[in-house]
């Protein structure tokens, strides 16, 4: 017969089993540290102690290298490097664009006529075979506006090679006479340029302070009197106040500051009505309201009333 082994139960006297010390776990102080592996090689060691000096805890250290990064950048930029770099970049990106058939090969100019060729091309500053794109239209526009001659001026691109300047030069309306030598002027009394009197035949002559300025209204006004504009030679400005008119001859017309537009049909009856300029006059004076001063070459003087000559 098999055995049969029963538990005994446990009283209060029975032996207790033996139990196997438990194992504890580490406390967190005591604990491996996990992830990753930290090197202890000198590379490492010289990073952290790098990173280690660059700790937000250490704003000086910041401060200081920020203000040597600006030391360094503002050097490169002051030594012309960046500069350098982007203009032999340009250069050459022009140079491609060029070859690639965008290179100015004519300049086409209208509306000069006394401003020569060659002068507005080197306002302009072109190169041949300049890339068409590097051109800078406002300021060669700019260049040609400070020309003499030129009153307005536009510069546009013809792709994809020419580049087209029409010119608006200034009008000339008088020649000046002035101690440096004969200018051409403008209406408003704008000097352009030096001149000669072969240039510009048929432009009235002044002279004197301010004339230019004063003259346009007078030089209308004698144009107005057939007779009197025929023998006028200069037109002068006297004392910035009025008018003195030397006719052929040499015969002086002294005009009065005021009312000059009367005294004008006043000369132009004694011209054509009463062959004034065929005595032997020198002056005429023309100043006073009622009476006609006359004075002949041999220092004679005669007075006449109003326009009774």
């Amino acid at each position: 017969m098999r055995s049969v082994k029963t538990a005994r139960a446990r009283g209060p006297h029975s032996r207790k089993r033996e139990t196997r010390p438990v194992r504890r776990t580490p406390r967190a102080s005591t604990r491996a540290t996990f992830g990753k592996r930290k090197n202890n090689d000198r590379f490492s060691l010289s990073i952290e102690r790098v990173r280690g000096w660059f700790e937000f805890g250490r704003p000086m250290l910041w401060l200081t290298g920020v203000l040597l990064a600006m030391v360094v950048i503002a050097g490169v930029f002051a030594g012309g490097h960046v500069s350098r770099a982007v203009a032999g970049f340009k250069s050459a990106a022009n140079t491609i664009v060029a070859d690639a058939g965008f290179g100015i090969s004519a300049v086409k100019l209208s509306g000069n006529h006394r401003t020569q060729p060659e002068e507005i091309l080197s306002a302009l500053g072109f190169a041949p075979g300049e890339s068409i794109f590097a051109v800078d239209v406002g300021q060669a526009r700019k260049q040609l506006m400070a020309l003499p001659w030129v009153f307005d001026a536009d510069v546009r691109r013809q792709y994809p090679d020419s580049i087209s300047v029409n010119i608006v030069e200034r009008s000339p309306f008088a020649l000046w006479q002035r101690p440096g030598g004969l200018y051409v002027v403008e209406r408003s009394g704008r000097t352009i340029a030096l001149a000669s009197a072969r240039q510009f035949p048929h432009l009235p002559m002044l002279a004197g302070d301010g004339a230019p300025e004063a003259a346009a209204d007078l030089l209308d006004a004698v144009a107005m009197h057939r007779a009197v504009s025929a023998r006028v030679k200069v037109v002068e400005r006297v004392s910035g106040r009025r008018w003195n008119l030397l006719l052929d001859g040499n015969v002086i017309v002294e005009l009065p500051e005021d009312n000059w537009t009367r005294q004008l049909d006043v000369l132009e009856h004694l011209i054509v009505d009463k062959g004034v300029l065929e005595r032997d006059v020198s002056e005429i004076d023309l100043r006073a309201r009622d009476n006609i001063f006359l004075v002949l070459r041999n220092g004679q003087k005669q007075t006449q009333r109003g326009n009774s000559a």
